[in-house]
C-alpha cells in the first residue's frame, strides 16, 4: 500500500472495503450491538445486583485485557503509522469517559444515566464544528432527526422505567463529564482516521489503551478505590471472570465501533449508538411480551422519524445530481480537504 490511500478496512477477519456500504453498516452495527449487549448485562449484575461501583478500577483491569486480545490479534508496535503524542488526548478522554460513566452509577439510578448518555448524539455534533482536521458543519435537518431520536429514546426509556429517575448532584456531574469527553472522543478518533487513512482500528486501541492506563492511577488513589475494589474484589473473586468476559465483549463493540467512525464518522456512529439502546429495549418487549403504553409508542414514532429524517435527504442529494457535476464537486472538495489538511495536521497532535 503506498502512503496517504486509504486503509483496507476490516473487522475480525472479514474485509469491508470491497463490501457495499449497506454491508459495511451491517457488520459494524451487528458487532457493536452484540458487544454492548453483553457490555449491558454484566454491568447490571456488578453494579445492581453486587454493589460493587469500582468504575476506575474496573476500567483500569479491563484495560490489560484489551491489550491481551489486541496482542492475540497480531498487532505490534512496529506497525504504528502515528506518532505516541496522537494518542493523548485521545487517551485522556477515553479513559475519563468509561470512568466517569460506571463511577456514575453509584450515584443515579438507571433511568437517569440512561436519561443524559441518550443525548450524547447532540454534542458529539456540535463539537465536531471545532475539532481540528474535521471542521464539520451539519444541516439543520440532521440536528432535528438527533433531537427526534434523543426525546424517543427518553420517553420509550422512562415509560419502561419501574422508578422514576434519581438524581444526584455528583451523579449528574459525572455523567456530564462523560458526555463531553465522549463528543470529543468521537470526533479525535474521525480526525486521526480522516488525517491519516492508514490508521487502524487495533492501533488505535491499542495506543489510546497503553497511554491511557496510567492517566487512572491518580484517581484511583485519590479517591481510594484503588485498595477499596482490590479488597471488595478479593474476597469476591469471580467478579474478575465477569469483568474479563465483559471486557471481551466489549473489546468486539469497541473494534465494531471505530470501524463505523472510520467508515461513516463520529455524528453516524453516535446515533447508531443512541438506536441501539431503543432496539435493545424493544427487543425485550418482543421477547418476554410486555405490555406496550402510548408513551412506548410515541417514543418509537419519534425514534423512526429521527432515522427516516437522516437518511432520506442524503438518497435525494446523490439521486438529483447528475454524474458529472457530482464527480466536479467531489475534486472540488478535494482540493479543499488538502488545503485544510495542511494548515490542520499540526493542531491536531
Amino acid at each position: 500500500m503506498k502512503k496517504g490511500e486509504p486503509q483496507g478496512r476490516s473487522l475480525f477477519g472479514i474485509s469491508l472495503t470491497d463490501r457495499p456500504v449497506w454491508q459495511q453498516f451491517l457488520l459494524c452495527s451487528a458487532g457493536f450491538f452484540f458487544g454492548y449487549l453483553v457490555n449491558g448485562i454484566c454491568e447490571e449484575y456488578v453494579y445492581n445486583r453486587l454493589k460493587f461501583s469500582y468504575g476506575w478500577y474496573f476500567t483500569f483491569v479491563q484495560g490489560f485485557v484489551y491489550l491481551a486480545l489486541i496482542y492475540m490479534q497480531g498487532f505490534r508496535t512496529k506497525q504504528m503509522v502515528n506518532p505516541w503524542k496522537t494518542y493523548v488526548k485521545l487517551s485522556a478522554v477515553l479513559m475519563g469517559s468509561h470512568g466517569l460513566t460506571k463511577g456514575s452509577l453509584a450515584f443515579l439510578n438507571y433511568p437517569a444515566q440512561l436519561m443524559f448518555k441518550s443525548t450524547k448524539v447532540l454534542p458529539v455534533m456540535i463539537m465536531g464544528a471545532f475539532i481540528p482536521g474535521l471542521r464539520r458543519k451539519y444541516p439543520l435537518h440532521e440536528y432535528i432527526s438527533a433531537f427526534l431520536l434523543v426525546v424517543g429514546l427518553i420517553l420509550f426509556t422512562l415509560a419502561d422505567a419501574q422508578t422514576s429517575p434519581n438524581f444526584s448532584s455528583v451523579g449528574v456531574l459525572m455523567v456530564g463529564g462523560a458526555l463531553v469527553m465522549d463528543a470529543f472522543l468521537g470526533n479525535l478518533q474521525e480526525a486521526i482516521f480522516t488525517m491519516n487513512p492508514e490508521t487502524t482500528q487495533m492501533e488505535m486501541l491499542f495506543c489510546s489503551t497503553v497511554v491511557g492506563l496510567p492517566m487512572l492511577i491518580p484517581p484511583m488513589i485519590l479517591t481510594g478505590e484503588l485498595f477499596t475494589a482490590w479488597k471488595s474484589c478479593s474476597q469476591h473473586r469471580y467478579v474478575y471472570g465477569v469483568l474479563v468476559f465483559e471486557a471481551m465483549a466489549t473489546f468486539v463493540g469497541q473494534v465494531s465501533v471505530l470501524s463505523l467512525i472510520a467508515i461513516f464518522g463520529a455524528a453516524t456512529t453516535a446515533m447508531v449508538t443512541t438506536a441501539r439502546k431503543a432496539v435493545t429495549l424493544l427487543l425485550s418487549y418482543l421477547i418476554f411480551t410486555k405490555p406496550m403504553t402510548e408513551q412506548h409508542g410515541t417514543g418509537l414514532i419519534l425514534i423512526a422519524m429521527g432515522i427516516v429524517l437522516k437518511l432520506l435527504p442524503e438518497y435525494k442529494e446523490k439521486e438529483s445530481i447528475p454524474p458529472q457535476k457530482r464527480k466536479q464537486r467531489i475534486d472540488e472538495e478535494e482540493e479543499v480537504g488538502l488545503k485544510e489538511k495542511d494548515d490542520e495536521t499540526t493542531a491536531l497532535v
